[in-house]
């Protein structure tokens, strides 16, 4: 029997943090590896994922998937150097794909779960869109890449705030009081909104008690996987700690903090040449730290990791000091 892929979707609160460039590389480094890997390209109407892959933008994508009406979204998959890499472009030149239909997520939804592969990555666009966020929901766990500078993390925190009222929404949506409150809850002006996902949950079960355990049930199910890019060193990485407070503070959730991904001059040269950054500079410091990612999917993915805000300050602690030396 066939089993579906791992799906990986990967998100930022905002853009130019690194989302394509990580999107490109961790399918890299997975396909090294041995996993049979497809990088898909979500970022619809404005995709880049090609240029980190080193692919130039002449291929059909899913835009022309969903415009053209093609039968299958495996049809358009572009192969790569690596054998165990292949790749599906965006909106390629298909204009006006940033604001598909619901119907057409729908068909792109099913089609992603029956690709022929071990590991999915998603490159989704940056921000809140509903598409986003829908997409993100498509894997168990999905992956948030953030710098370590606060406007990121305040990005990222407002995307996954967006993503678990979300989650919430779809829980309930049987239940027509509890959904048309969350409505009236989420768009009261600012002055009024509620303070944080808890007190949401506690004005929705006052008025409707059955959607308590249908919340509940979204918030286990919200686990997402930190990654930092761009970091200098360990008080970069102290960040983990404050977002792990404000998720458990704000919006009741916890997070397992999958990699650091350091400054490296070599990620600027990559992009100017438009090349693979890891099989062009294997041996650089954020070539490495996306290959210790890789390998954190490979064993963790599916697991909880405990205390991995103090874990990844002890990892990120040691590799400084190597670097140093």
């Amino acid at each position: 029997m066939k089993t579906e892929p791992v799906i990986i979707p990967i998100a930022a609160g905002k853009g130019g943090v690194g989302k394509s460039f990580l999107s490109a590389n961790l399918a890299i480094a997975l396909a090294q590896a041995g996993h049979r890997t497809l990088a898909l390209d979500l970022d619809l109407g404005g995709s880049n994922l090609h240029h980190f892959l080193g692919i130039p933008n002449q291929f059909p994508g899913g835009g022309d998937f969903l415009k053209a009406r093609r039968s299958e979204l495996a049809d358009l998959i572009v192969p790569t150097a690596l054998p165990k890499l292949g790749f599906i472009p965006g909106d390629g030149k298909t204009p006006f794909m940033a604001n598909i239909a619901y119907t057409q997520k729908l068909k792109l939804v099913r089609r992603i779960k029956k690709l022929s592969a071990e590991y999915v990555i998603l490159d989704l666009g940056a921000g809140s869109s509903f598409n986003t966020l829908d997409f993100f929901g498509l894997g168990q766990h999905g992956i948030t890449i953030t710098t370590p500078d606060y406007p990121a993390i305040i990005s990222m925190l407002g995307f996954l705030k967006n993503y678990l009222i979300r989650a919430i929404g779809r829980n309930i949506a049987k239940n027509r009081s509890a959904s048309l409150l969350l409505k009236d809850l989420v768009n009261k002006p600012m002055e009024n909104q509620v303070p944080s996902i808890e007190k949401l949950k506690q004005e929705l079960v006052r008025e409707e008690p059955e959607a308590g355990a249908l919340i509940s049930k979204a918030y286990r199910e919200c686990r997402p996987r930190v990654i930092f890019n761009r970091g200098n060193g360990p008080d970069d990485s102290t960040m983990a700690a404050q977002i792990s407070n404000s998720l458990k503070n704000n919006l009741n959730i916890e997070a397992d903090y999958f990699g650091f991904i350091f400054e490296d001059p070599q990620v600027n040269e990559s992009v100017r040449k438009r090349v693979p950054l890891l099989t062009n500079f294997p041996e650089s410091i954020a070539a490495r730290s996306i290959v210790r990612i890789a390998e954190r999917v490979e064993k963790y993915w599916t697991a909880c990791i405990p205390n991995s805000d103090q874990l990844i300050f002890q990892h990120v602690s040691q590799t400084y000091e190597k670097i140093k030396k």
